[in-house]
């Protein structure tokens, strides 16, 4: 059975499987995106500040961490990242429940639209994405590429 989602999650100290859920999730990414993914630089600590720092947007079961949505706001716009969904809990709607509630918290910080950013060759993401409601935004590249390597997706509120 899956929590309802947790919004910054009070006392909330288990950082260490929070860190889990995302390098297992963001794993299959190694090797298909260039540059690798920010998490791969990250420690431990770095994502209990993040935790602290951004809306965290958590479900659990069995109180382990099964999904998680960060997000904070910029401008206008709420900005979604570090999305993930452990692998034996996917096709279940999670990302679409968590992604739904960051919509719903964007709205009461009276917000406009959601933003998240995407790998170019992570074309099920793209996928995914457009299925939920986001639209393509722009193309940007990371220091040092000539190309495009990041997908920025909007969806209105």
């Amino acid at each position: 059975m899956v929590s309802e989602i947790e919004t910054n999650p009070e006392a909330f100290s288990d950082h260490a499987a929070l860190y889990a859920l995302l390098t297992e999730a963001f794993s299959p990414m190694a090797g298909r995106i260039d540059p690798p993914s920010s998490l791969t630089s990250m420690s431990l600590e770095d994502i209990a500040r993040k935790a602290e720092t951004e809306d965290l947007f958590l479900m659990r079961a069995a109180h382990r961490p099964v999904a998680c949505l960060f997000a904070e706001p910029r401008g206008t716009t709420y900005s979604l990242g570090k999305l993930a969904v452990a692998r034996d809990m996917r096709g279940r709607g999670l990302a679409r429940t968590l992604i739904e509630a960051a919509g719903l918290r964007a709205r009461g910080l009276g917000l406009r639209e959601l933003e998240l950013q995407t790998r170019v060759e992570l074309t099920e993401n793209h996928a995914a994405f457009a299925a939920l409601g986001f639209v393509e935004a722009g193309r940007t590249c990371h220091p040092g590429y000539a190309r495009a390597t990041s997908i920025t997706f909007r969806k209105p509120l």
